[in-house]
């Protein structure tokens, strides 16, 4: 449905709630009173004002009831009547009639101004209704939650479905079969519990165990790190082995006692373990070579220094 009639007349916001009730689906339950002439003037002119609810008590994750219980018997509570409570419907779903009506008239022509602004007078005055209905009926929520607590469904969760199915039940309540809301609301609210309770044993059943973002986590960096350092050793031994370095004897004798690479020590074939003969300390390998430990390090160090030079060189080249 193109809005460009009415672009310079609506704000963005506007047109952004013409073209989304324009193209979303949109009911009313209709009374034989909406067809009548004066029909508006009964419904808004002549009926008495309602009282809307102070709902400033409500917090969606309360499991104390005290304070709702003493909001309903205190001044900012709102009972309504069977008579108040007829008429706020018959308000809001009147106002929905009159949305779907300019729909109808509108059909597949552009909306001009005049058309979305009545569209959008009845639509507020129906969120309006929508609104009070649902704030009068808040506490309806919390009790049944209460009542009904399932241990493997957090508390505000349950709560939260509750307020949804409460306004399902405010688009779907026919005022006019002359039961309470609040009945009808109730079975509602108690078929969300039901439906989330059997939905959420169906996840644990395919998900048993909570979700670790630990397990997400990829060991590509790490595997790829492990890889290198295995390399390196092997590559390292063939320096060793073959005396690419130029070690003197002393420093082959160090380093081998040092890193444990003594003969022996290479990796087995497949399948055979490993003999390592461990690696010595400083003192135990001078003792072994007749110095001092302080003269071993020295050696030591002396000897890697050309292992990395020469490490470095066959990577480079």
């Amino acid at each position: 449905m193109s809005l460009q009639d009415t672009h310079r007349q609506l704000s963005p916001a506007e047109q952004e709630v013409v073209k989304r009730v324009m193209e979303e689906k949109y009911e009313y339950i209709d009374n034989e009173l909406f067809h009548e002439p004066d029909a508006e003037k009964k419904l808004f002119d002549e009926a008495p004002a309602i009282k809307r609810p102070d709902t400033s008590w409500y917090h969606p994750v309360m499991e104390n009831l005290s304070a709702a219980a003493r909001v309903s018997h205190g001044a900012g509570a709102v009972l309504l009547t069977a008579a108040e409570e007829r008429t706020l419907f018959l308000q809001f779903n009147y106002c929905r009639y009159r949305v779907c009506r300019i729909r109808e008239q509108v059909g597949r022509d552009r909306i001009t101004a005049e058309q979305a602004r009545e569209l959008l007078k009845w639509h507020r005055r129906a969120e309006e209704r929508r609104d009070q209905i649902a704030q009068t009926n808040l506490a309806l929520v919390l009790a049944m939650a209460k009542r009904t607590r399932m241990s493997e469904v957090d508390f505000a969760d349950l709560v939260s479905e509750g307020n949804m199915a409460l306004l399902r039940a405010v688009d779907k309540f026919d005022v006019a079969r002359g039961f309470k809301f609040s009945t009808y609301a109730c079975r509602a609210i108690l078929k969300a519990f039901s439906r989330s309770g059997v939905k959420l044993s169906r996840y644990r059943q395919l998900f048993p165990t909570d979700f670790d973002p630990k397990l997400e986590r990829s060991d590509y960096m790490e595997r790829k790190r492990e890889d290198h350092e295995t390399d390196c050793v092997d590559e390292i031994r063939d320096i060793i082995r073959d005396n690419r370095a130029e070690l003197s004897q002393i420093e082959q004798e160090v380093i081998e006692h040092r890193f444990g690479l003594a003969p022996g020590s290479e990796p087995p074939a497949e399948g055979g373990a490993r003999k390592e003969p461990g690696a010595l300390t400083l003192e135990q390998v001078g003792r072994i070579i007749g110095v001092t430990k302080e003269r071993v390090r020295q050696i030591q160090n002396k000897a890697l220094e050309k292992i990395r030079n020469t490490l470095e060189d066959d990577f480079l080249t």
